[in-house]
Formats: C-alpha cells, sequence, structure tokens
C-alpha cells in the first residue's frame, strides 16, 4: 500500500475522558508545518520515489513516535502520569510499514527520579498496548509476516522495544516475561552501566559482564534483537562476538565524522556488519552533525550513511533516526538547563574535567542547540524515512539500493533474528 495508509482518525486514549479518567496536558502538535523540509525533486523524480514507497517495505530501527506536552517543562509531571500518545495521524503520513518504538525508557519517571525501573517499564508498555488495542490502524508486531501483511493492508506494524536492560536488574526470567508482552528488541544498557555492561559514559570500559553473558544467551534463544548502540566499544565488541545471531546498532553514527563516544568507531561498525548485523543511523539533534555540515541536517545524517556504506558496503546499513513528534530540541535544553533542579545526585568527578552540558555522555553545546531549533528534513518519524528515500534518488541510487537501506536490510536482519 505503500504511503496509502487505512488510517480512520482515532486518537491517542479516545476512549476515556481527559479530565475525568486522567490528567490533561496541551499537547504540541504532531507536526510543524514551517519545520517540514522536504527533499526537491523534479516531476519523474517524484513518480519514482511514489513507486519506490509503494512497492517497498519501509522500517525506521529506532523512534519515538508519540507527542508531549506544549509546554516543555512540564514534560516531568507529564512522564509520571504514564500514558504517552502515540501520533497516530501523522504516523499515517509517514510511509512506514513498521516503527520500533522505545516509548518513554529514560524518560519514564513513574516511580522513580531516574527511570528504568521494573514497575515503570511494565506500565508504560501496558498503558501503550492498552491504547492499541483500541484501535485498527496500528498492528502489535510479534513476527516478521505481521509486517508484511501491515505493508499489504495499508497499516502500520508497532514494535515494542525496550533502549536498556537495566530494568530486568539480574533476573534473566524478566526477558521472557518482557518477551511475552511482545518486547521484540532491547538495549543492553543506556550510556550508564548496569549488570550486562559498561555504558558509553564510564570514564573505564570493563565490557560485558558476566551476567551480561547470561542475558545476551537468553535474548538468544528467545529470538530477541540485541542493540548496542549507548554501549562502550568493549561491550558492544563482547556482545557482537559472543551472540549467535546478528545484532543491531539501531541508533547511532560514525566516531570518524562525529569525534564522540555517543558514535561508533570504524572497528565495531565492521565487526557487527561481519556477523550479518545492521548499523542504524541516528538523527537526533546535533548528534550526527559533521565538520562537513555542522548545521544537523538530511545532509549530515546522509554523510554518515555513505560512509558506513563505503566502510562496509550496502547491505549492513539502515535508519533508526531517534526522533518524535515533541520538541526535540527543546527537550534536550529542558534537560541540561535545569537537570541541577531534579536533585539526581550529580556530582563533579575529580579525576576527570566537569561539563554542566553532560546528556547522553556527551557534551552537548547548548547554543549550538538554540540555533538549530530542529534537524532540517529529519525532525520527526514523517519526515524521515521518505526524506531518506528522496535524497536517495536524488543522488544517484538505484531502486534496489534505496530499498535496502530503507527496510529491505533491517526486514533481512529480523527474519534472521526472530
Amino acid at each position: 500500500m505503500g504511503r496509502n495508509k487505512k488510517y480512520s482518525g482515532y486518537k491517542a486514549f479516545q476512549f476515556l475522558e481527559p479530565g475525568i479518567d486522567y490528567m490533561e496536558f496541551k499537547l504540541r502538535a504532531e507536526m510543524v508545518p514551517e519545520w517540514a523540509e522536504w527533499v526537491p525533486l523534479s516531476k519523474d523524480e517524484e513518480d519514482r520515489f511514489e513507486e519506490i514507497m509503494e512497492k517497498n517495505i519501509v522500517i525506521s530501527l529506532h523512534e519515538h513516535p508519540s507527542t508531549r506536552p506544549e509546554d516543555i517543562s512540564l514534560r516531568e509531571e507529564f512522564t509520571r502520569e504514564g500514558r504517552e500518545p502515540l501520533a497516530y495521524e501523522a504516523l499515517s503520513k509517514s510511509g512506514l510499514d513498521c516503527v520500533f518504538d522505545n516509548m518513554m525508557d529514560g524518560s519514564n519517571f513513574i516511580n522513580t527520579k531516574h527511570g528504568w525501573d521494573w514497575m515503570s517499564t511494565v506500565h508504560d508498555l501496558g498503558m501503550k498496548l492498552c491504547d492499541i488495542a483500541k484501535q485498527d490502524f496500528v498492528v502489535h508486531c510479534r513476527k516478521v509476516e505481521d509486517i508484511l501483511e501491515a505493508h499489504k493492508a495499508g497499516k502500520l506494524a508497532w514494535v515494542g522495544v525496550i533502549e536498556s536492560s537495566s530494568c530486568i536488574e539480574n533476573e534473566v526470567d524478566r526477558l521472557d516475561v518482557l518477551y511475552g508482552l511482545g518486547v521484540r528488541s532491547m538495549g543492553v544498557n543506556y550510556s550508564e552501566s548496569n549488570m550486562l555492561g559498561t555504558g558509553l559514559k564510564e570514564i573505564r570500559d570493563g565490557g560485558l559482564t558476566d551476567f551480561g553473558y547470561d542475558a545476551i544467551v537468553r535474548m538468544n534463544k528467545l529470538g530477541m534483537l540485541v542493540d548496542v548502540s549507548h554501549v562502550s566499544d568493549q561491550t558492544a565488541m563482547d556482545t557482537i562476538a559472543l551472540s549467535k545471531r546478528p545484532i543491531v546498532i539501531s541508533h547511532s553514527g560514525v566516531r570518524a565524522l562525529t569525534p564522540t563516544t555517543r558514535m561508533f568507531p570504524d572497528e565495531v561498525i565492521q565487526a557487527l556488519a561481519e556477523r550479518g548485523g545492521v548499523m542504524g543511523i541516528e538523527a537526533a539533534p546535533n548528534l550526527t552533525v559533521t565538520e562537513k555540515h555542522p548545521l544537523h541536517s538530511i545532509e549530515s545524517y546522509m554523510e554518515h550513511i555513505e560512509y558506513c556504506i563505503d566502510l562496509v558496503g550496502i547491505d549492513y546499513v539502515g535508519c533508526g533516526p531517534d526522533t518524535s513528534y515533541a520538541d526535540h530540541v527543546g527537550m534536550y535544553l529542558h534537560n541540561l538547563e535545569d537537570s541541577k533542579k531534579m536533585g539526581l545526585g550529580h556530582y563533579s568527578r575529580p579525576d576527570r574535567k566537569a561539563s554542566p552540558n553532560q546528556y547522553l555522555g556527551i557534551d552537548m553545546n547548548i547554543e549550538a542547540l538554540k540555533r538549530l531549533k530542529y534537524v532540517r528534513g529529519m525532525e520527526n518519524p514523517t519526515e524521515c524515512l521518505q526524506n531518506v528515500a528522496r535524497w536517495m534518488v536524488k543522488h544517484g541510487y538505484s531502486d534496489k539500493e534505496i530499498a535496502k537501506i530503507i527496510g529491505g536490510n533491517a526486514l533481512r536482519l529480523l527474519r534472521e533474528v526472530w
């Protein structure tokens, strides 16, 4: 069905009465028209783009496809209510056949200040599945056939993802519980170390732990996709070597282009590809900027895509933009500027330079974020994969090559893992 989705107009949690059944917040518009920037195409190129989107399965390996409060300062209060609305209408215009939804994850403060606890994770997942059960456009995806059927029927396959395994603590059986609840992909950790391994923000890299070994083996047995997007280099290498099934870096980039530990060095990307994994490129604000393209946009994003294609071949590269329908830049600025007010207990380290702008384990440039406002052409899930396809049409890629990047490689990976 391509971009011709069968959406009937359902709005998140419309079966309940706001102000009576739950606390009502004024939500940000799903799409901000003046922020939409499409790669321009000729008439012939437009026709080709439409045909590519019609014929091929389109998969985003990492998103947060929900709306949040218009007033970003209410983010913590909104999150504690535990009811994050999917942006159904905007998703129906995205061209996506499958979206990996990482939900609230590290911003999930229902029961704790830091998030990642077990009960908050289950609450978040259950609320999302409750809402999905009340409508007929989004399908809860548990197997590859669900993606194929969604493409044929004009629907969207929704994959439940947990971005860090911190919530399982030291209980490997909790992986079975999450799989039973429909989770099909999980990150090893989210920048901070946990029971499974070292995160990317640690000063010493201890790699995968003994418990992490057990967890990866169990995820392989379950058929749950392993993600190492926020781990240290050694944890990534250990996981790639251990896993009997190919794994994913769902949302990151190339350290050679963007020199930060949030990105990966060539040797990790090469090891991933050698074992059949897929490298998904990230588009969250200012993370995949480059020296050539210092203003974050579709151009800097595609520079990372093309670098990976040259490095490991086009069969091992995909898209995990990591965007949302909230004000992404505004959320980053709020987190950076208000972190000291939240009482999270972050103290300066005597053995390394303290930075007030630490976020996701890297130094964020606040002034650059303020100038950015939004990522040109890669701001939200509706724009991202369509603009990748448009850019590749514009730059002379074949239909087959485009199909691999926008979903074909991800589909091959899921067939091997699930």
